[in-house]
């Protein structure tokens, strides 16, 4: 199942969290290279791994 993001609400929130004013130009142009990196990035995503019995190796001294 995939998710859609409303990428203008999330633009949105991160420009008062970050404090960085954008004008609409920039809004729609970034709202559009996210989905672009998005789409590209949901193959990779949807990939899944084999279960490992260790995420990292554990070092003790």
């Amino acid at each position: 199942m995939r998710q859609e993001i409303d990428w203008p609400t999330y633009i949105a929130c991160m420009e008062q969290l970050l404090e960085v004013p954008l004008d609409d130009e920039r809004r729609e142009e970034l709202a559009v290279q996210l989905a672009r990196m998005a789409g590209m990035a949901a193959p990779l995503m949807a990939f899944e791994l084999p279960q490992r019995q260790e995420v990292a190796g554990v070092y003790k001294l």
